[in-house]
């Protein structure tokens, strides 16, 4: 809603790194749409970003079982009454194509960007900070003054490897999000724990406050319990303190 900040957590690794790349793709789009030379260094940069993830991480597998394991939980609901069968169809039906364009790339996604020397260049200077001046790299300094036309293409190119990837999260991350309603509760002086069932598998949790309260949601812990506690910003820069008010909050436990 417009008028909430919403917090999210999750509550293990894999959802963790399908946020950080949820992320980072769109900040990718934001700088790639951007016509100016910072806009298209900051495009390069979140996209050496998501490389390096993927350089960490077999996202492909992680992804597949995750589409696999969405698909088995919906086709239970399939000869349950009151269920919009249509829509399930399409959905499922998004889920099956997704994992067949998965299934259908060969090899490392990304590898042969991964290679590339420029790449590789512009990866090892940016650890230096303003390291990728044009005195330090040429060949990016000669790309980034091509007509956008030339370095559109190029970013397209260069991101076309994730497409897939990037739809299957956006999947993912939407039936997670949405496979709960929240409840309304309520942080005694701005405290507040929560219990999950083990025998559920709680993917994340989300917190979303009134855009007006003068306060932040932090969220610590683990798979089985949570503690939010509602910070106040301090006004002279030192560290933010719990809030001493009872703060009305959504709660949402995600599942899937």
């Amino acid at each position: 809603m417009k008028n909430q900040t919403t917090y999210e957590f999750p509550l293990n690794e894999r959802i963790r790194v399908f946020i950080r790349l949820e992320q980072l793709f769109q900040e990718f789009s934001h700088f790639s749409s951007g016509t100016t030379i910072p806009d298209k260094r900051a495009a390069i940069n979140v996209l050496l970003d998501i490389m390096s993830i993927f350089r960490r991480n077999d996202l492909k597998s992680e992804i597949l079982k995750e589409l696999d394991r969405h698909a088995k939980v919906l086709n239970k609901y399939a000869n349950i009454d009151n269920v919009d069968t249509s829509q399930l169809d399409a959905i499922l039906k998004k889920l099956s194509e997704t994992s067949k364009k998965l299934y259908a790339t060969s090899g490392k996604i990304g590898i042969e960007i991964m290679e590339s020397d420029l790449f590789q260049s512009i990866a090892q200077r940016s650890s230096i900070p303003g390291g990728t001046c044009s005195f330090d790299l040429p060949e990016f300094h000669f790309w980034l003054e091509q007509d956008e036309a030339v370095r559109l293409k190029d970013l397209e190119h260069w991101s076309s490897p994730f497409n897939e990837i990037r739809t299957a999260i956006t999947l993912i991350l939407d039936f997670i999000r949405n496979s709960n309603a929240p409840s309304e509760e309520v942080a005694q002086a701005g405290f507040f724990q929560i219990a999950l069932d083990k025998n559920l598998p709680y993917q994340l949790i989300k917190v979303s406050i009134d855009n007006t309260l003068p306060c932040f949601a932090e969220i610590s812990g683990g798979k089985h319990r949570c503690t939010i506690r509602f910070m106040v910003p301090s006004a002279d820069e030192q560290r933010p303190t719990q809030s001493p008010e009872d703060i009305h909050f959504f709660l949402t436990r995600c599942l899937f």
